[in-house]
């Protein structure tokens, strides 16, 4: 389902705009809807980006299980999620391989290089590959192991130009891309603050 039709920008924009509650919960549904379609740019890209995509798509489908499970309930948002998950207790959840913790930690993680590669991309300062390495590097690469991150910085130097980046975003002429970006990156930002505080207090950021 995930790689079912074009990448959108605006459709990424306005389901991490639906993603965050008054209470400053982070609802799931949106956040997959998100991802489903930041997953549809990682694939737009071709090979280059599948060794992070492939990954995604596997979290999400993991978590679209979750959700719709028997415990659907109880994964509404980030927050019940992980009262749910906890309550089993600590090492119980450090032992599950399927925990919705788990996944959505490597989501996030990715989230994160997303954010820095698109502000990147938006303010357009350096050539792509560079945007990209620095932003995997401040990121990503410190979960993999170092075949992948070389395998990774090589793969960077093939990436196209920004501008073809900016239509591959389809919001029409490239200033609308750029005020996009822009638009969609805080959003983005929030909900990854919310969640690294929400695992900094539970002590979930280094699950196995």
């Amino acid at each position: 389902a995930a790689a079912a039709g074009a990448f959108s920008l605006r459709e990424v924009l306005e389901a991490f705009q639906r993603c965050v509650t008054e209470q400053r919960e982070v609802l799931l549904e949106p956040y997959l809807s998100g991802w489903r379609g930041l997953i549809r740019f990682l694939q737009s890209l071709g090979t280059v980006f599948s060794f992070i995509s492939k990954d995604a798509v596997a979290k999400v489908s993991l978590l679209e299980g979750h959700c719709g499970g028997g415990q659907g309930q109880q994964y509404v948002s980030l927050q019940s999620m992980v009262r749910h998950e906890l309550a089993a207790g600590p090492a119980a959840l450090r032992a599950r391989s399927d925990s919705g913790c788990r996944t959505v930690l490597r989501l996030h993680r990715a989230l994160r290089w997303l954010q820095l590669f698109l502000e990147g991309l938006r303010s357009g300062e350096s050539r792509t590959s560079v945007l990209c390495t620095d932003a995997y590097n401040a990121s990503l690469a410190a979960y993999h192991p170092w075949v992948v991150r070389k395998a990774a910085t090589v793969a960077f130097c093939a990436l196209p130009s920004r501008d073809a980046f900016l239509e591959i975003m389809n919001v029409g002429p490239r200033e609308e891309a750029v005020a996009m970006l822009g638009e969609a990156i805080p959003y983005i930002g929030d909900v990854y603050s919310i969640t690294q505080e929400l695992f900094a207090q539970h002590k979930l950021l280094d699950l196995p």
